[in-house]
């Protein structure tokens, strides 16, 4: 049995919308680049207008997993625009606003939001338009009748970016909403490279039916294990990564796992700390043998000074780095090709969402709403907007 049978055979007995929306994102990954295909001469002429507008930025929005794709695809859209490029979430935006809306400042505002129906989204999108004088606005959405695509989508300074139906989780988790969210955004930040876009989506696909099916029933082994602490470590795109892996596993054991994240090298600054016997380690390695080298300097210095309970490495091309010791390496190679660290982030978080599938089970509790007080939603409930 393929290692992605036995996963769904567990996750249909559970009736687990989660575990069906975790392995249907390779699939899901082409379904994005298509659209995209579709509509990028829309999605050029929108933002060839705005990218001529002198002294522009970019800022990067979203609320809780929407804002971590940010981090993710911060350095994708500085690089491949030359545009200062900011993340800031929308939960900063709304509460303080003249902290970073500079009037007099042109800005592209690039929302990722699953619903498009959480508080924050819809407030941060009108308070550009109050605040600024000139200010754009590209929406990134799994629904295209949430409140704030059905309201951008009546103004001509904005532009709609609706995913495929299938993108719309339905679990609690932001799984393929998140990874296809961060896709759209990669593909649309670098429109002049369509076909070598291609090519790398091609190979992000190929690493994502990898982990699903050659690594699902390995880490459901780790989620027997008795870990109270996992820590998710990852450098410059991938540190958004190990962001959302620390929060996905936190969500789906309603924390009952305390998790943390960090860029290897800020680990060693206090953080560190945290590892004890029974802490989950979590390495999500760069691409680049520059930045590889930092990280596998700390992972050799933890191996020598402290004592965990287990360790796994997420990587491209392991085997042809420097030696690496972890317990087990989720290791993806295509004829020695890689995939820059943006994209390879994207595939990245799959081994927390499956793992974090697995630990739910082993806890008792139900994946697709673990939160036992109903205290974390879907689309976040109880938050008041007031007049500013």
């Amino acid at each position: 049995m393929k290692d992605i049978d036995y996963f769904l055979g567990i996750a249909n007995k559970k009736g687990s919308h989660v575990s069906r929306e975790i392995s249907g994102q390779p699939e899901l990954w082409k379904a994005t680049y298509d659209l995209f295909f579709n509509q990028q001469a829309e999605i050029k002429s929108f933002l060839g207008r705005v990218f001529k507008i002198d002294g522009l930025q970019i800022v990067l929005s979203g609320a809780g997993s929407s804002a971590f794709i940010g981090e993710i695809l911060r350095q994708a859209y500085y690089f491949n625009t030359g545009i200062p490029t900011l993340v800031i979430p929308t939960t900063d935006l709304v509460t303080h606003p003249k902290s970073f809306f500079n009037k007099a400042t042109p800005t592209l505002l690039i929302s990722f939001a699953r619903s498009g129906d959480s508080p924050e989204s819809v407030a941060t999108y009108e308070l550009a338009e109050k605040i600024y004088d000139v200010v754009y606005h590209l929406i990134i959405t799994c629904n295209p009748a949430g409140n704030l695509a059905e309201k951008a989508s009546k103004r001509e300074n904005s532009y709609v970016f609706v995913l495929p139906e299938n993108a719309n989780d339905q679990a609690l988790a932001m799984t393929g909403s998140f990874t296809s969210m961060a896709l759209a955004g990669l593909l649309i930040s670098d429109l002049r490279n369509f076909a070598k876009n291609q090519a790398i989506v091609n190979q992000l696909v190929a690493y994502g039916n990898l982990i699903l099916e050659g690594f699902s029933k390995k880490l459901k082994v780790v989620s027997e294990l008795d870990f109270k602490r996992v820590v998710f470590l990852g450098s410059g795109p991938l540190k958004g990564a190990a962001k959302e892996s620390h929060l996905k596993l936190l969500e789906m054991t309603d924390g009952q796992i305390v998790c943390q994240y960090d860029s290897f090298l800020g680990f060693r600054h206090g953080p560190r700390a945290a590892i004890d016997r029974s802490t989950l380690l979590v390495y999500l390695f760069s691409g680049d043998p520059y930045v590889y080298n930092y990280e596998m300097d700390l992972v050799k210095s933890i191996n020598q000074t402290e004592s965990y309970l287990y360790s796994i490495g997420i990587g491209q091309c392991l085997g042809e780095m420097k030696e690496l010791s972890v317990n087990l390496a989720i290791d993806m190679c295509c004829e020695g090709k890689k995939i820059p660290d943006d994209y390879f982030a994207i595939c990245g978080v799959l081994p927390a969402q499956v793992l974090g599938f697995y630990k739910s089970v082993v806890l008792g509790l139900v994946p697709d709403s673990p939160s036992q007080s109903g205290g974390i939603n879907r689309i976040v409930q109880g938050v008041t907007i007031y007049p500013y």
